[in-house]
């Protein structure tokens, strides 16, 4: 490995600059594909949610809308709250039609027990305190209530960031442990684990890729002809009976 500093994905000056625009996570979405299996993370996310038939949806870290804008189009009676620290990312959501607020994950203004399901794709390592986060979550969530959130694992593009020589960015919420951290807050947990594929056409798409983390790293990949495909693992997780301490 060169000598690039670890990335703590949770290092909010580093999540207000990754999210300060959309084209960094954009860039980032664009180049992936289901594995082996045919499963998409993102398919397998909406229809166990839709499976709940829920009359409320809030969604913490909604990103760009992209799901949360899928989800209303398919559940056009849902009351579906779409919120995100970012500004940028509730203006994209708003966009798409999406009914979308800045509210951070630990404080979402939400009554308490009133939501049936709450969405986390790709966001709980994002967050400054998880504990607080998911005890936001408990407390409004409707009995019979369920969080699905979604993560990647330690190995997660592991190649890429090999092939560049830089260590793979730190994460406190990954498939490995987020389970055990879920069930500090909930009794019951159930998982999908998932191989994803990333496709790059050539050099330049797999360096445009490493930039969106830290435009640093786009300069550590050595050259290579034609194109690459590196492999992604990510966990759906299911957590439902939220502990009465936490709500």
């Amino acid at each position: 490995m060169t000598s690039f500093e670890s990335i703590n994905v949770g290092d909010q000056g580093h999540v207000a600059h990754q999210y300060a625009t959309t084209e960094r996570l954009r860039g980032r979405m664009s180049v992936w594909g289901p594995g082996a299996t045919g499963l998409d993370p993102t398919d397998v996310l909406f229809e166990e949610l839709v499976a709940r038939s829920p009359r409320t949806v809030l969604e913490i870290g909604c990103g760009t809308g992209a799901f949360a804008k899928r989800v209303v189009d398919a559940l056009p009676d849902v009351d579906y709250l779409a919120t995100d620290a970012s500004p940028a990312m509730v203006a994209a959501a708003s966009a798409q039609g999406v009914r979308a607020e800045v509210r951070p994950a630990e404080a979402t203004g939400q009554p308490t027990g009133s939501i049936d399901v709450v969405v986390a794709a790709w966001m709980l390592y994002h967050v400054p305190s998880l504990d607080a986060a998911l005890a936001e979550v408990c407390r409004v969530l409707r009995p019979g209530g369920a969080l699905l959130a979604v993560t990647n694992g330690e190995q997660h593009l592991a190649t890429l960031f090999a092939a560049a020589g830089v260590t793979p960015p730190r994460s406190t919420f990954t498939s490995e442990n987020g389970e055990a951290l879920l069930e500090r807050h909930f009794d019951r947990i159930t998982r999908t684990d998932i191989e994803t594929i990333a496709t790059f056409p050539d050099h330049a798409s797999a360096a445009a890729y490493l930039a969106t983390v830290d435009a640093t790293w786009a300069a550590a990949l050595p050259a290579f002809e034609g194109a690459r495909q590196d492999t992604g693992f990510t966990t759906v997780f299911t957590a439902t009976a939220p502990r009465a301490a936490t709500r």
